[in-house]
């Protein structure tokens, strides 16, 4: 099996990268060279996805098996469009990393593998979308949903999509668990969010790279929501930071009112956090049918924390600095408790 891979230097393009050579196959990676080393034993070629002529230069490096591509997330749809396009003719099928964020009805609605996405042209550019009041829809969902219509307008019925909610695990680049983990170690009384007994459904990056690597011997087009279908409570997560790091703390449970009352920014300043109802009830039925396995999110936190303590650093990106609560405002907070 050959395969391409768009990004593959960190994260889940890394994970999919190593994963692919210990399946035997052949991997090509396509990045700027810019973000994490390179994966031994892949084909290298660097270039810019966005530029025309790199893009060309990168067809000529084919044919492939496949294309699976990790890279999408910050680029508007018509560049998606670029790429696929241009590839259309060198592989036989795109697997095509997206989010739960393209569903019109995500965070208020329950959500399965049918239901109706936001709408967004192939050739949009970056200023396309809008962001809700609430948080939502985002003008990110939009570019996504765009991003897999310019997919499906080339590979049509050879697209895969796969839609994750969080993903999780050593090699993490936007530092949820990190920062919670990290609080952990610190000790003390930490602030958590009520309800406690909330189940959330973070994916760890292997599981997820392996699930992508299997849709690339499939057939035909489909769609797969990518959440663990156990989850874990928001308790037994916040027990396990404590637990896996030795911190020598108690949570204290603040409800959702209070926390809005001291602008807690939702999602960041207490990462996984979000009032929105239905925010984790997404439904990965058809995804585990498909072959999807999830290990216990508990591994995922000891596995995380040990990279960490192992000096485990990821790739420098801004959303690292967005996570996390500072502690004079989480200490004003807890006092008001």
């Amino acid at each position: 099996m050959r395969v391409l891979v768009m990004g593959g230097t960190w994260f889940l393009g890394k994970c999919i990268a190593e994963g692919a050579l210990a399946r035997g196959w052949e991997v090509t990676t396509f990045n700027r060279g810019r973000s994490g080393k390179d994966v031994p034993g892949v084909e290298l070629v660097h270039g810019d996805r966005t530029v025309v002529d790199d893009v060309q230069r990168l067809a000529a490096r084919g044919p492939w098996d496949a294309v699976i591509d990790t890279s999408s997330s910050d680029l508007a749809p018509r560049d998606v469009l670029l790429a696929s396009s241009t590839l259309r003719g060198r592989a036989a099928r795109w697997v095509h990393i997206s989010t739960v964020s393209v569903y019109a009805g995500w965070p208020h609605q329950p959500l399965t593998g049918d239901s109706e996405l936001l709408e967004c042209p192939a050739d949009a550019d970056e200023t396309y979308g809008y962001t809700g009041e609430d948080g939502s829809p985002t003008v990110y969902g939009f570019q996504k949903a765009g991003g897999e219509r310019a997919v499906a307008e080339a590979f049509a019925d050879r697209a895969v999509f796969l839609r994750p909610g969080v993903i999780l695990g050593p090699g993490e680049y936007v530092g949820r668990l990190p920062w919670w983990l990290h609080r952990a170690h610190r000790g003390g009384r930490l602030l958590a969010p009520s309800p406690a007994g909330r189940r959330i459904q973070p994916v760890d990056v292997r599981d997820a790279a392996q699930f992508a690597l299997d849709q690339v011997a499939g057939a035909g087009d489909a769609s797969f929501n990518i959440a663990h279908p156990q989850g874990i409570t928001f308790e037994d997560f916040v027990t396990a930071c404590l637990q896996v790091t030795g911190g020598a703390g108690r949570p204290v449970w603040a409800e959702p009112e209070v926390l809005l009352e001291h602008g807690v920014k939702q999602w960041t300043e207490l990462p996984l956090w979000r009032t929105h109802e239905e925010v984790w009830s997404v439904d990965s039925t058809r995804a585990v049918a498909a072959g999807l396995r999830c290990r216990p999110l508990l591994e995922t936190i000891r596995d995380t924390w040990q990279w960490l303590e192992n000096d485990g650093r990821p790739v420098d990106h801004p959303r690292w600095a967005e996570h996390g609560i500072a502690p004079e405002k989480e200490a004003k907070i807890l006092a008001a408790l």
